[in-house]
């Protein structure tokens, strides 16, 4: 099993930034190379891509909305990912999910295993 815990969403005016974490454990994941990635979900939406990592961490990916936005990041010694975000818009508004992957696209939702509970991000205007 693997589990995610995500922390540092909040409300921030238009223009500013945050920094959201997502903790990751357990013996599964020390044991094989996951590929992370960033989602989020807006009232009424679908949960959609904003960020990922290859298997190995070697490529980024980022939706066209958020690219020289936010930074996708990791600290191997943590087993933490961060998404760094700069620049917020109220459009940003949603709750961020962070998810692992065994294998398929960054970019799907079907190709992530597992997922964290969510952390709240609300940009105001």
């Amino acid at each position: 099993q693997v589990q995610l815990v995500e922390s540092g969403g909040g409300l921030v005016q238009a223009g500013g930034s945050l920094r959201l974490s997502c903790v990751v454990s357990g013996r599964t994941f020390s044991n094989y190379a996951y590929g992370m990635g960033w989602f989020r979900q807006a009232p009424g939406k679908e949960r959609e891509f904003v960020a990922g990592f290859s298997r190995w961490g070697t490529t980024t990916y980022y939706t066209d909305s958020v690219k020289g936005r936010f930074t996708i990041s990791s600290d191997n010694t943590k087993n933490t990912v961060y998404l760094q975000m700069n620049t917020l818009k109220p459009e940003d508004t949603a709750v961020y999910y962070c998810g692992a992957r065994p294998a398929g696209s960054a970019y799907s939702i079907n190709s992530y295993t597992y997922w964290g509970q969510g952390t709240q991000v609300t940009v105001s205007s």
